[in-house]
């Protein structure tokens, strides 16, 4: 009997050790010193920095709005910074062709960020010298996205522009398949906010494009010669682009061969005004002057005002 009690506290000692080092282990488990709290956020902080997952800082475009590049994504933001959407199209896209900016920011006039609209201009497709001119777009600051197709085949983009002038009217101006200072150029309108495309007359000039752009549903401007130019090689139609027609300019003589690039006209009292600079490599007075001219007939014929400081 007294051998059974003996062994029977024996076994009893060792259970109550065995819970008490059980415990001691579960304690330091779940019981994190400070020293042990801070390794943890930095092994956290490490890991995320790894995976390039960082602030995002945005790009102002007005007030509030702006988007960023950063990570490979193109988010927008709608409160500066605050909250970020994720734009669903690929970065590489979005710069895909013969000109593709610095890629820090998205090429100038490719898109359109405002409280109303988001929409991004970009190609798709592996084969470079026909791809397809989409349009991604958002019409709820991000929330949902939609996409239309421009032109189901294009070569190479060098020039693209997109704008809208209202809830309806809007175009996009494409160039490529570039060879030395001929290019193809194409003007493409939507009259139902950008959810359909139709491709305008072509102008049937083979200068590269310096710029375009409408200033209403009908009256739109092609403005040519990036490469040492002349004189203005500017076109304008009057039907919405079922067809188009050369303006004519008239350089005063004191000014020949320096105001040389036409740019977009905008409207003026109850006339148009456009301003010519003097091109790339122009020189008077600093290159930084141009001429303004005046057309009483929607941009057929352009007759000079005055110079034009920048600024002004």
């Amino acid at each position: 009997m007294k051998k059974l009690i003996i062994t029977i506290s024996i076994l009893m000692v060792l259970i109550i050790c065995i819970a008490i080092v059980a415990y001691q282990d579960d304690s330091q488990t779940t019981l994190s010193t400070p020293e042990q709290i801070f390794e943890e956020q930095k092994e956290t902080k490490n890991q995320t920095a790894e995976l390039g997952l960082n602030p995002l800082h945005p790009v102002s475009v007005e007030d509030s709005i702006g988007y960023s590049l950063q990570n490979n994504q193109l988010n927008i933001t709608y409160d500066n910074g605050k909250s970020w959407t994720t734009v669903p199209v690929g970065i590489s896209e979005l710069f895909s062709g013969e000109y593709n900016g610095n890629q820090q920011e998205l090429i100038v006039n490719s898109f359109v960020l405002n409280k109303k609209r988001a929409a991004f201009l970009y190609a798709d497709g592996q084969d470079l010298a026909s791809q397809r001119v989409l349009l991604k777009y958002s019409f709820d600051q991000g929330n949902t996205w939609k996409e239309s197709v421009i032109s189901e085949q294009f070569p190479v983009i060098r020039f693209r522009k997109l704008a809208f002038l209202n809830d309806q009217f809007g175009y996009v101006i494409l160039s490529g398949d570039r060879t030395m200072s001929q290019e193809y150029s194409v003007v493409f309108i939507t009259n139902d906010g950008g959810i359909t495309w139709k491709e305008t007359n072509n102008s049937g000039v083979t200068r590269l494009i310096s710029d375009g752009g409408f200033i209403d549903k009908t009256t739109g401007f092609l403005s040519f010669g990036t490469i040492n130019p002349e004189e203005p090689d500017f076109y304008v139609t009057q039907d919405g682009g079922v067809s188009w027609t050369k303006s004519n300019i008239q350089i005063p003589i004191e000014f020949n061969k320096i105001f040389v690039t036409a740019e977009i006209p905008f409207k003026e009292n109850d006339q148009l005004a456009v301003l010519v600079n003097q091109g790339p490599n122009g020189d008077y007075q600093g290159g930084k002057v141009k001429g303004k001219f005046i057309s009483s007939d929607n941009g057929l014929n352009w007759t000079f005002q005055k110079e034009v400081v920048p600024n002004e």
